[in-house]
């Protein structure tokens, strides 16, 4: 059984985008649960179709450290609608983290601050493994070698970034100014319009605004996983992807519309050094790589779980996760050599 908990922490080095206090970072956890003592198996979401979870179960016994995989998710969404592929790599011995990047996630009030200052993502995941690693529920049981950042869509931007891939959202505006997400994107349509109120009315956009070309690096990661690449990838500096020489796999399905695989997961796979390219299938898109949706959630939001003619979603996601555990598998065979781990032909 796979166990599952939430919970909450705080960045004190960074505000929250209303300034009533420091940043939040919503955490969610799939593990490998105890048999005895956990909880009675139940879904996690009215929103997505989500399996039986044993919520708040103890760890399982392991008989070594677990791998650990951080979680990005896509604009405007959240770490649960990826349950799908997390609890498959925790019934695969993995530890899966995902954050709900504040501003920019459905559990809670979208802002555009949010949705404009992407690079905030990276800071999260790195904030949160520290958390992991020394005071969690996990501390101690995670091997610190064996670390791996997947994401979807926006999701994979943010892995990118923690690998020492670094933003000029010049360069994304400059190529995004006459397509159909270049003013923002379908959950947020126009929302480059609120940048120029923003940076005169508020102190903490302006901060954050300011340190979109940091480096967010963290060489703790040994491996990346990207689905779906968002078009906001165009946003890095070319240089920068070029540098990266961890191993990242990207999966996208040829009928993306949303993250068109030539302008987003082609491009990177040209430029990355130490890159595999998937692809999923001529008629799979976007959202296809997000989990089933329950009647209340087809009816209400038909965009999310209406895939092209002949794709079987369930048939998809099992494709993404054995290329994640062939990927995943990297770590282990050249566990202690981190920033040198190619992939092995």
């Amino acid at each position: 059984m796979v166990g599952f908990r939430q919970g909450i922490i705080y960045d004190e080095s960074r505000s929250d985008w209303p300034g009533t206090g420091p940043r939040p970072i919503r955490w969610n956890a799939w593990y490998p649960a105890a048999p005895a003592g956990s909880s009675q198996p139940q879904s996690i979401s009215d929103f997505y179709q989500t399996g039986a979870l044993s919520v708040d179960a103890t760890l399982a016994d392991l008989p070594e450290k677990a791998p650990l995989v951080l979680l990005s998710h896509g604009t405007g969404g959240s770490a649960v609608g990826l349950t799908w592929l997390a609890k498959a790599l925790a019934d695969a011995g993995f530890i899966v983290v995902g954050a709900d990047h504040h501003g920019n996630t459905g559990v809670e009030e979208y802002r555009a601050e949010g949705f404009l200052c992407w690079w905030e993502r990276m800071r999260d995941l790195s904030v949160l493994l520290d958390d992991l690693l020394s005071s969690s529920f996990l501390a101690g049981r995670i091997d610190p070698d064996q670390i791996a950042a997947a994401g979807f869509s926006l999701g994979g931007y943010t892995v990118l970034g923690l690998m020492g891939a670094v933003t000029q959202v010049e360069r994304f505006q400059a190529w995004s100014w006459d397509r159909s997400f270049g003013k923002g994107p379908k959950e947020f349509k126009d929302v480059v319009e609120q940048i120029e109120p923003l940076l005169e009315k508020s102190a903490i956009f302006r901060a954050s605004w300011e340190r979109q070309s940091d480096s967010f690096t963290d060489r703790r990661i040994a491996l990346g996983f990207t689905l779906a690449p968002a078009p906001r990838v165009r946003s890095f500096d070319v240089g920068s992807i070029k540098s990266i020489t961890v191993p990242v796999t990207i999966a996208v399905g040829e009928g993306d519309e949303e993250a068109p695989a030539n302008d987003c997961a082609v491009w990177l796979h040209e430029l990355l050094p130490n890159s595999r390219l998937h692809f999923l299938g001529k008629n799979v898109g976007h959202y296809t790589l997000l989990a089933m949706g329950t009647p209340e959630a087809r009816t209400s939001k038909p965009h999310l779980f209406s895939d092209h003619s002949g794709v079987d979603r369930g048939a998809v996601h099992r494709q993404v996760i054995e290329i994640a555990l062939q990927s995943l598998s990297c770590m282990e065979q050249q566990k202690g050599r981190p920033g040198d781990r190619p992939f092995r032909n």
